[in-house]
């Protein structure tokens, strides 16, 4: 484990901040004369004050209401001084694992330790424990007895029930009973935990706080058997899932808890949930109300510093150089991908900023140092759903359906880019603006339905590449995804492509594919290379799926089972066989014949192992020049192609490129 303590007191820094941030040390403490914290935020990640950064997020947020928040990032785990060094809080501990789950912040599909963390200071592992939410919260038991210990982020978020752990290859109980803590806060805790702040400021218990929307807590034998009904329902009473011990014993148990709690995400129809763990039971309440415009507005509006704290002595922090010239426009997804988070997370109701809010934030940007001009993302989860809602706040508040564009797209929802648009031509206009990028990711469903959007993305926003996520080819298994046909993405980059070329640009289209996801076999997994090969495409964003706690697909995966049909799934869980299906999507990759060789061999398919056009990757006998060649071939093919039609003068550039 890496000693931050030392490393602060190891020599002071020239550009100490003592009233900028939120305190982290005790020095900082006594500069703004505090006696007493209220709120002590215990974080996984580094100390970035950027909204970006949930833990920052949240204690701005709660700062900006008038309370004493500290901030205590990645503390040492072995001891309990460096958590007590800003002393016990008044009010409660927070506790984050931070941006990402612990787990998935170490391990890889193939549960190999990562060899970085963008998270810590120089990218380096050995800054936080592993299920970091479980040892913080434990930890901040034995430092602060009595303190009320309140667990959010997204880590506990995606493990408030029980749940499959990919990495243990177990199913897990809810993280509530293993942290030992008092409330959990799920999804985006601004409205949860300002109230419970506050009622405890206001002389409640923290037993006394049994109805926040978006809490969960665990309730003792003989409470749960006879709860009180709920405020939050006409009828008071819950959902009940099925018991930890059941979902742990039977499969078709898990699958039945899984599709039963995706109904319950809706704050205007949700009910409150109820699981059994052995004698006791974990709680929540239904989830918090969506965030208005202004609420959005006021959190970005907070005096971040943007910047990592002083104590880092400017080490970089490797997550905040991504983001740090980029701007949130938004929150929320109502695609309702299965093999993606955000839904359970953020929530489908799209909460977004106002323009006059973006506009501050670019002012913002232009007092960083380093800025010159060239926004890197203006954008959220899916770049183009800003300002997109139901037609009727009626239909929206009693929709069960659990996406908005599958099968296809609801004739409620109003698809409009009109407002994105605004905003972008606003932005594109700001001072010192030189450039707006839309990195986020942009679902080409929604954009067929506005040529103007997709003129202005290739025309502005595009820095010769676009990130798309088509994300498979084979219909069966993008149905098992919840995303569109592959017929909508081709559409989309003919469109893009063709807006490109009118506006003199060459830019390409970089999509992402996911290998191993359920219901693909080696056999989609093959007809999906061949695809790519036909096309010239060598894809460098492939993802090996990872089970994630808590969604869809990560029950099948589990399961071998589809929680919305109950039909069987085909699963890959050999990790061999998971890399064998992701080789196959990088046919082009000397690096990776040999697995898939192996894939095409196990499949059947020798015939596609050969040096004829028609073969994915070359026999072990061939050069590797040999194989180079029969790799670049359909690339070539495609440039040639599309080059036909282009400007003479970029076709003498190109050939110049390929010189």
């Amino acid at each position: 484990m890496t000693d931050l303590v030392s490393l602060r007191r190891s020599r002071a820094h020239p550009a100490r901040d003592l009233h900028g941030f939120l305190p982290t040390t005790p020095e900082e403490l006594r500069a703004r004369g505090w006696a007493q914290l209220d709120v002590l935020i215990l974080n996984g990640d580094a100390y970035v004050d950027h909204p970006a950064f949930g833990g920052a997020l949240i204690g701005r947020f709660l700062e900006g209401r008038g309370l004493r928040v500290g901030m205590i990032a990645q503390p040492r785990w072995d001891v309990l001084e460096d958590i007590q060094r800003l002393g016990a809080p008044r009010l409660m501990v927070g506790v984050t694992a931070g941006n990402l789950d612990s787990m998935l912040n170490k391990l890889t599909a193939q549960k190999k330790v990562r060899s970085d963390d963008q998270y810590s200071p120089r990218g380096e592992t050995g800054h936080r424990p592993n299920r970091a939410s479980i040892v913080y919260s434990q930890l901040a038991r034995r430092a602060f007895p009595g303190v009320p210990i309140v667990l959010g982020g997204i880590e506990a978020s995606l493990r408030r029930i029980a749940h499959y752990d990919y990495w243990s290859d177990s199913v897990r109980r809810s993280v509530l009973l293993d942290s030992k803590a008092d409330l959990l806060i799920y999804g985006m805790g601004e409205r949860a935990v300002w109230e419970v702040a506050r009622r405890l400021d206001a002389g409640e218990t923290i037993e006394q706080i049994r109805d926040v929307r978006g809490t969960g807590y665990v309730l003792n034998p003989g409470q749960w058997e006879s709860i009180e009904p709920s405020r939050h329902v006409p009828d008071g009473r819950p959902v009940a899932l099925p018991s930890y011990e059941d979902v742990k014993a039977d499969k078709r148990a898990f699958s039945e808890m899984s599709r039963a709690f995706q109904y319950e995400t809706n704050p205007g129809n949700a009910r409150p949930i109820l699981q059994p763990h052995g004698a006791r039971a974990v709680y929540l309440n239904p989830p918090a109300e969506p965030l208005e415009t202004s609420d959005m507005d006021e959190l970005y509006d907070l005096p971040f510093r943007r910047a990592p704290h002083w104590i880092y002595e400017g080490a970089r922090v490797p997550a905040f150089e991504t983001v740090k010239h980029s701007i949130v426009t938004m929150r929320g997804c109502f695609g309702g991908c299965t093999f993606c988070s955000i839904t359970e997370h953020e929530g489908r109701v799209i909460q977004s900023r106002s323009a006059e809010s973006v506009l501050r934030e670019i002012r913002a940007l232009r007092r960083m140092d380093d800025f010159r001009g060239v926004i890197t993302d203006v954008g959220g989860p899916t770049a183009n759903m800003y300002q997109m809602k139901c037609k009727s706040d009626a239909i929206e508040r009693a929709c069960r359906r659990l996406s908005c564009v599958h099968p296809k797209i609801c004739e409620n929802l109003v698809t409009d880019h009109g407002p994105l648009l605004e905003l972008l031509a606003r932005v594109r206009e700001a001072p010192g603006v030189r450039r707006a990028f839309l990195a986020s990711g942009v679902r080409y469903d929604l954009a067929e339905r506005s040529p103007a959007f997709v003129r202005a993305l290739a025309r502005h926003h595009t820095g010769g590449q676009l990130s798309v996520a088509p994300e498979h080819c084979n219909d069966a298994v993008l149905e098992k995804m919840k995303k569109p046909a592959v017929r909508s993405y081709d559409r989309f980059a003919e469109r893009f492509l063709c807006e490109s070329e009118r506006a003199g640009k060459e830019q390409h289209l970089v999509p992402y594919f996911i290998s191993g996801h359920p219901g693909s076999t080696a056999q989609d997994m093959i007809d999906l290379a061949r695809y790519l090969k036909q096309r010239g495409m060598r894809p460098r964003q492939v993802q090996d799926f990872i089970p994630t706690p808590m969604s869809m697909a990560t029950s099948m995966y589990y399961t071998g089972l589809d929680p919305f049909t109950r039909e069987p799934v085909y699963t890959a869980r050999e990790l061999r066989e998971k890399k064998q299906q992701k080789a196959l999507l990088q046919y082009w990759d000397e690096t990776q014949h040999h697995l898939a060789r192996e894939a095409l061999r196990r499949a059947g398919r020798e015939d596609l192992i050969g040096t004829a056009p028609g073969c994915l990757v070359p026999p072990e006998h061939v050069s590797r020049r040999a194989a180079r060649a029969l790799s670049a071939a359909p690339v070539r093919a495609a440039r040639e192609g599309s080059r036909a039609a282009a400007p003479p003068a970029r076709r003498a550039r190109a050939r110049r490129r390929d010189r």
